[in-house]
Formats: C-alpha cells, sequence, structure tokens
C-alpha cells in the first residue's frame, strides 16, 4: 500500500457522512476526467476503465440515499443519478465525450452543492437527511 493509499484510508475511515459523499463525487469527477482524457487519446481500455469507476461512484451514491427520510430531495437526487449513469451507458456505445461532458457538468453542480452544505454545517457536523 502506497502512502497515498494508507492517507485516503484514514481520510474515508475519518469522515463523516457528507465528507464521504464529497470524496465520492471527487472519486465521479475525477473518473470522468480521465475517462475523457483516454478517449481523447483513443486509449479505450483506459476510458473504458474510468467509467468504470465513474459508475461505481454513481452506485455508491445512489445506495447512501436514505429514501425514508430524504423525501423528494433523496428521490430527485436518486433519479438524476439513474440519468447520469444511463447517460454514461449509452455514451459509452455511441458518443463518449458528449456523454462524459454532460454527466461531469451535473457531477460538478452537485459536488458544488452538497460543499455548500457542508460549509454551513462546518462546526455542527450534521449531513443533509438525503445524503448522497
Amino acid at each position: 500500500m502506497t502512502g497515498y493509499q494508507q492517507y485516503r484510508g484514514i481520510q474515508v475511515e475519518g469522515a463523516s457522512p457528507l465528507e464521504l459523499i464529497l470524496l465520492t463525487y471527487d472519486v465521479l469527477i475525477k473518473s470522468l476526467r480521465l475517462a475523457k482524457m483516454a478517449g481523447e487519446e483513443k486509449n479505450m481500455a483506459a476510458e473504458a476503465d474510468q467509467l468504470a469507476r465513474a459508475l461505481e461512484a454513481l452506485i455508491e451514491l445512489a445506495t447512501s440515499l436514505d429514501m425514508e427520510n430524504g423525501g423528494t430531495v433523496a428521490s430527485s437526487l436518486g433519479n438524476l443519478y439513474a440519468y447520469m449513469s444511463r447517460r454514461l451507458l449509452e455514451g459509452s456505445t455511441t458518443d463518449t465525450g458528449a456523454a462524459i461532458d454532460e454527466v461531469l457538468s451535473l457531477a460538478n453542480s452537485l459536488r458544488e452543492g452538497w460543499q455548500g452544505i457542508s460549509d454551513q454545517n462546518s462546526g455542527t457536523g450534521q449531513p443533509s437527511q438525503a445524503y448522497g
């Protein structure tokens, strides 16, 4: 295990639910950017690997939603994560670059929103009920 992997492990272990959401968005965004670069370089194996990582991050976000207590926010996020996943899957057979761009834009916007919640809650450690 590299020092970076150990650092990330410690970061995840000590993270609040809201911090875990932000870390998952970071993985999603990084994977999408790397997939886009790999596609531009015509490295289809690397592109597919990074798209798989992005899909795993979307699954993690979707499964972390608290549908019982999150109300319409959780439901809407669930629908959006499903759309983003479908878009990546459909895009991988047609126009991967456009699909990645669209999902990357959505992911960046969502991460900014969660960062805003984190900034508002700093010091309280209380996450939103919707979670991911």
